[in-house]
């Protein structure tokens, strides 16, 4: 599998925030966008996940399902935490899992693999903002897609979240998973960077 762009332009209100970027990830390799406030990070996630509509260019997966388009391939983990406050820790991972066409699957065991079996029938409200980052990482595992987009996926994590985050993107690109993450922050991955300008 091999997803990749190609003389990707994006305007937003009237600016251009990159033009003529390329960049290339397959399985089982992580690629980190790394440059500074400003440079187009979050907006080259959202083209590739079909949130927004590049000027020109385009972004292609070779090798994953041919009756899905990329976006049905891909999870995309942005700056905040789409979560309803007042459902429970599993209710909002339910939801997600039934939204996104999941097979069954023991979400239970999603909730554990990042730590948060404790507080299943805790309402979202009363979580901290690492746990509902943690949440957020449970939806990447509730429903199988082999690309993740990654929006500085450390954010609010602690040392203990941070690990245990990197673990869970090393068994996804072991399994021949694809890692696209925009970060200030080293992802503890061996993974190839794209630098991308701009001002501060």
């Amino acid at each position: 599998m091999r997803l990749s762009g190609q003389n990707l332009k994006c305007v937003r209100g009237g600016r251009e925030v990159f033009s003529g970027l390329d960049f290339a990830a397959v399985s089982g390799e992580a690629l980190a966008i790394t440059g500074p406030n400003g440079a187009g990070k979050t907006s080259l996630l959202r083209v590739i996940a079909g949130l927004l509509v590049p000027a020109e260019g385009l972004v292609a997966l070779d090798g994953g399902d041919a009756e899905l388009s990329l976006p049905e391939q891909a999870h995309y983990l942005g700056h905040r935490d789409a979560l309803k406050p007042a459902l429970s820790v599993l209710e909002n991972l339910s939801f997600w899992h039934e939204f996104l066409g999941g097979e069954p699957k023991d979400t239970a065991g999603c909730l554990a693999a990042v730590a948060l079996d404790h507080a299943t029938h805790l309402p979202a409200a009363y979580l901290s903002a690492g746990q509902r980052r943690r949440l957020s990482i449970a939806r990447l595992l509730s429903v199988r897609r082999p690309v993740w987009l990654l929006d500085e996926p450390t954010s609010a994590l602690d040392a203990a979240g941070q690990a245990l985050f990197v673990g869970l993107m090393r068994e996804h690109l072991a399994g021949g998973g694809i890692v696209i993450a925009a970060t200030h922050l080293p992802l503890g991955l061996d993974a190839r960077e794209l630098r991308m300008g701009g001002a501060a």
